[in-house]
């Protein structure tokens, strides 16, 4: 594995842990995005890793938005048409991309304030593991800003139309219940289980076959950025790609003889 400033990454049972350590709450500034897509490359192309678990160091924070001065200093040089900060925002949301068209599944444990960049990137993640004590937002309005690596637009897309609005235009924090309530994360849990339930979480989804695993991220997270009829052109043509696997056939094969399935990834 790389070795990075302000990332952390540890594998056990095929489980990715990358922690986003840059204290004191694991603000993104350039380096620490640029660490982010390393770390997410390497993991990505690892065939020992099947699931990945993106946490924030320490209990305060997951991440609690962008670094402050690096974003001014962005904001205050101009140069060609504010470059820098255009390539920023655009390194962001390519990174939150890659994480979200991911064919292993990403889940964010969510440990602490998990604000501007940091809500963007967990809503990037396919699930969203809540510390009960956490809070979430898009706080960037109260600076003159808004959201710019997604969260106007995937905010939107989790919790409808109406709150992403209420929580964009107020930049309010809303609690973890309230985000569970708006289907923002999949599970609120205490504090002191958060790992423990985001890895549970994970082990049952790599007990499974990974074909089938890609083909649902695959069928789920393209068919939501075209009409039915295409998402469902989508679907049938990863149903079809297993056919040929050797799990499909030990699937079914298990189930008639009423037993454990035992997947091999073939």
């Amino acid at each position: 594995m790389g070795e990075w400033q302000n990332i952390r990454t540890e594998t056990e049972d095929r489980i990715a842990l990358l922690t986003i350590d840059h204290p004191p709450v694991n603000s993104f500034n350039k380096q620490v995005i640029t660490e982010l897509d390393e770390a997410m490359d390497e993991l990505l192309g690892d065939d020992e890793v099947k699931a990945i678990v993106v946490t924030g160091g320490g209990t305060n924070a997951f991440v609690a938005g962008a670094d402050i001065p690096e974003i001014q200093e962005l904001l205050e040089t101009p140069g060609e048409e504010y470059g820098e900060a255009r390539e920023f925002i655009e390194r962001g949301q390519q990174v939150n991309l890659k994480i979200e068209r991911a064919t292993k599944p990403v889940i964010a444990a969510i440990n602490g304030f998990c604000l501007g960049g940091g809500l963007e990137l967990a809503m990037a993640c396919h699930m969203r593991i809540c510390s009960d004590r956490a809070r979430l937002g898009q706080p960037e309005i109260n600076l003159g800003l808004i959201p710019g690596w997604g969260g106007t637009q995937r905010l939107a897309r989790i919790v409808g139309k109406g709150k992403a609005l209420e929580m964009i235009l107020t930049g309010d924090m809303i609690t973890a219940q309230e985000a569970y309530r708006v289907g923002l994360v999949n599970r609120v849990v205490p504090a002191g289980a958060i790992l423990k339930e985001a890895r549970g979480l994970a082990r049952k989804i790599v007990s499974k076959s990974m074909f089938p695993i890609a083909a649902t991220l695959r069928a789920v997270t393209e068919g939501l950025e075209v009409g039915i009829e295409e998402g469902l052109a989508i679907e049938g043509e990863q149903f079809v790609n297993l056919a040929d696997t050797e799990d499909i056939r030990e699937g079914i094969s298990a189930f008639l003889e009423k037993r454990q399935p035992q997947f091999e990834d073939r």
